[in-house]
C-alpha cells in the first residue's frame, strides 16, 4: 500500500470520478486547498510516497523535492511541463510518470469563448438578469452590437492538435482561417487547405479573431510582443487559453486597458486575484482556467495518472 496525495482538487470532484476506484487499495489523501510557500508544502507532503499533480497547479522545484525524503513517485495528469525540476527528481531517485492529454475540451472552450465574446453573450445575459433588455452596457460608449463570425479572419498561432480543431470550427462557421507558427505547422496547415500568413506582421494585421495554441517553453515565453498586439485591429478579439506567459510581460494589460477585446482562460498568477484589473474591464471575458476542466477530460487524465501509480506499486511491491 502506498500513501498518495492528490493536490489542488479545488472543486472536490476527484473522489467522484469513476477511475478513482483504481486507488482503492492505497491510502489516499485529497487536498482541496493549496498550501503556499515551499515550507508549508513540504510539511504537508512529507508523509507521502506518491503525489498526483493536477496539471501545473503546484510547482515541484528542487528546493521542495529535497525536503520530501519519502517521495518515490510523481504522477502527472496530462503532460509534464516546466513546473517539475526533472533533473532534481532524477538525482533524488523520484520517478516521474507522465499522463496523457486530449485536445477536445480546450478546443471547445476556445470556441465557446470566441462565440461568447464576439456576440457579447455574457454582457447581455448579465443585464437581462437586472431587467435590462437587449443592452450590453448602461454606458453608451460600451453599449455596442455583437458581431457574427462568418466572413471574418480567424488567425491561429500554433497548428497542433488543438489549433487544428479550432481551425476546423472556424471553417465550419464560414471564417477565413489564417495560420502562423513553426515551419512544420505552416506546412501542415497548407496541406489541410488553410492560408498561411506571409509574416508574423501580416498575421496580426489581418486577424479579426486571433487565438494562441502554443506550448510554453523557453522558445515561446514572451513570444507575443507588445508591438504585435499594437498591430491588431481595434475590434480584433485576442484569445488565449494556452499560457499567459506566452505574452510579453505587461503587454496584454496595456492592450486591453486601451480597449482591445480579449477572451482569456489563463493568467500570470492563478488563481486570479478578485481585484485584478482584468475583471473590471468590459472588453475582457475571463474564465478560471477551464480548458481541461470538464467531466470526460478529468476521467481521461486521472485514469492515466492513477493507472501509472497502480503499475508502479505492482512493480515496487512485488
Amino acid at each position: 500500500m502506498m500513501k498518495i496525495a492528490i493536490l489542488d482538487d479545488v472543486q472536490d470532484v476527484v473522489k467522484n470520478l469513476s477511475c478513482f476506484s483504481l486507488l482503492q487499495d492505497h491510502d489516499v489523501k485529497i487536498f482541496t486547498n493549496s498550501a503556499r510557500g515551499i515550507g508549508q508544502v513540504a510539511i504537508r507532503l512529507a508523509p507521502f510516497d506518491a503525489i498526483v499533480l493536477i496539471r501545473e497547479r503546484t510547482a515541484m522545484p528542487r528546493a521542495l523535492l529535497q525536503k520530501l525524503p519519502n517521495l518515490k513517485l510523481i504522477s502527472q495528469t496530462g503532460k509534464v511541463a516546466g513546473h517539475i525540476d526533472l533533473d532534481a527528481a532524477a538525482e533524488l531517485g523520484i520517478t516521474i510518470a507522465e499522463g496523457i492529454g486530449d485536445p477536445t475540451a480546450p478546443a471547445e472552450l476556445a470556441w465557446a469563448l470566441i462565440m461568447a465574446a464576439m456576440r457579447k453573450i455574457p454582457q447581455y445575459a448579465s443585464n437581462l438578469r437586472e431587467g435590462t433588455w437587449q443592452t450590453v452596457s448602461s454606458n453608451p460608449v460600451h453599449n455596442t452590437l455583437g458581431s457574427r463570425l462568418k466572413g471574418k479572419t480567424l488567425a491561429i498561432w500554433g497548428y497542433g492538435k488543438i489549433g487544428q480543431l479550432v481551425a476546423g470550427y472556424g471553417r465550419a462557421f464560414g471564417m477565413q482561417v489564417l495560420v502562423w507558427g513553426r515551419e512544420a505547422s505552416r506546412e501542415k496547415a497548407l496541406q489541410d487547405g488553410y492560408v498561411v500568413a506571409a509574416s508574423k506582421e501580416e498575421f496580426f494585421t489581418r486577424a479579426d479573431v486571433l487565438s494562441l495554441h502554443l506550448r510554453l517553453n523557453e522558445a515561446t515565453r514572451g513570444i507575443v510582443l507588445d508591438s504585435d498586439l499594437k498591430r491588431l485591429k481595434p475590434s480584433a478579439l485576442f484569445v488565449n487559453i494556452s499560457r499567459a506567459e506566452l505574452v510579453e510581460e505587461g503587454a496584454l494589460l496595456t492592450a486591453v486597458t486601451q480597449g482591445q477585446p480579449a477572451a482569456l482562460d489563463v493568467f500570470d498568477a492563478e488563481p486570479l486575484a478578485h481585484d485584478s484589473p482584468l475583471l473590471r474591464l468590459p472588453n475582457v471575458l475571463a474564465t478560471p482556467h477551464l480548458g481541461y476542466v470538464e467531466q470526460q477530460s478529468y476521467e481521461i487524465y486521472f485514469e492515466a495518472a492513477f493507472q501509472n501509480i497502480v503499475d508502479y506499486a505492482k512493480r515496487e511491491l512485488a
